[in-house]
């Protein structure tokens, strides 16, 4: 099992703090990139823009948010995902045994290239380590470091080579849990590992755990998995198993409903609480993320309670994206205040 790690450093000059011990405010992942960083990745597949200079405007986007995350107030910030284009493609791109097909469908009108897996899989470069050191040497704050998990990778890859899903799965696993490592080595004192095709097949939830047990056995730093959007009265309670120290689940999507499944089962787990839409261009009021937050704490200690959006804002614009987390701060921040926390 791991354990917490919310204190102590990293290497370098700096310490790392978190400002706040209750209602901590964080990020889930992906936040928009600017126009000029897409434009650029798309000549950049064309061969028209150096990778120096994607590096480069990748760089400055990362450093954006970080000071944005900052000045608001956010305690546990994220980097944004400034380098990926989609969550399973960009990692299948770095590990051996992956080839990378076509543009397919996600969902409504967005696509991604499909990994193919077409031999062993291996870790033989660092996944997620590069950027999440350039992001951590921004701020003070602890950086989220973050991975999508071996079962939504296999679920979201085709599989030519292994003879089973179980044996893709773990074999993802082991190569995610060296990164896993070297990360926390490098001072990640977060490490979310996202699975949010695990809501999704139910009959498969005991691979997910046990994956997921490969990934994070022998970890200190205090481990995140952020699940969406599924099956919830058939996952739960087993979900409820995955081995991470807290579960990050969406909740403002479906009116807080997931709240009073989870009131069912005793909870040992801190709560990533999902109080922003991704899905809306409506910007969320200040009382309604406060009222869904008091709904979480009718049942769980304010200790116990990370306060984020659903998922990734990458899908808003960037003013709406901002908009959003400004109106969860200020909600997270006016609910201290109310219940003498600050």
């Amino acid at each position: 099992m791991t354990g917490s790690a919310n204190g102590g450093g990293r290497p370098g000059s700096r310490k790392l703090g978190i400002p706040h011990r209750t209602l901590r405010t964080t990020g889930v992942g992906s936040l928009p990139k600017p126009p000029a960083l897409l434009e650029a990745r798309e000549r950049a597949r064309r061969g028209e823009v150096a990778q120096e200079e994607l590096r480069r405007l990748e760089r400055e986007a990362t450093e954006a948010w970080i000071r944005f995350q900052e000045a608001i107030g956010i305690d546990v910030p994220v980097h944004g995902e400034m380098e990926r284009g989609d969550m399973a493609t960009y990692f299948a791109e770095l590990l051996d045994g992956f080839a990378i097909s076509g543009p397919v469908r996600s969902y409504g009108n967005r696509y991604y290239r499909k990994p193919i897996v077409v031999g062993p899989v291996r870790r033989v470069r660092p996944l997620a380590l590069e950027s999440w050191r350039e992001a951590q040497a921004l701020t003070d704050r602890p950086v989220k470091a973050i991975l999508t998990g071996p079962y939504t990778m296999c679920d979201w890859s085709f599989d030519e080579y292994y003879p089973d899903r179980r044996s893709l799965t773990l074999a993802l696993a082991e190569a995610l849990h060296e990164e896993a490592l070297e990360l926390e080595a490098a001072g990640a004192q977060f490490i979310q590992i996202d699975e949010p095709a695990v809501s999704t097949r139910p009959e498969e939830i005991d691979l997910a755990i046990e994956a997921l047990g490969r990934v994070t056995r022998g970890l200190k730093a205090h481990t995140v998995s952020h699940v969406c959007y599924g099956h919830w009265e058939e996952v739960l309670p087993a979900l409820l198993e995955l081995p991470v120290d807290q579960l990050d689940l969406e909740m403002a999507n479906g009116d807080y409903a997931l709240l009073d499944l989870l009131r069912r089962y005793p909870l040992s787990k801190e709560i990533g609480l999902g109080v922003i839409d991704v899905h809306s261009h409506r910007i969320e009021s200040v009382e309604e993320v406060k009222r869904g937050i008091y709904r979480a704490l009718e049942f769980l200690p304010p200790e116990r309670v990370y306060v984020d959006p659903d998922c990734g804002l990458k899908t808003r614009t960037e003013e709406e994206a901002k908009r959003k987390l400004e109106v969860m701060v200020r909600a997270v921040q006016e609910v201290r205040r109310e219940l003498g926390l600050a």
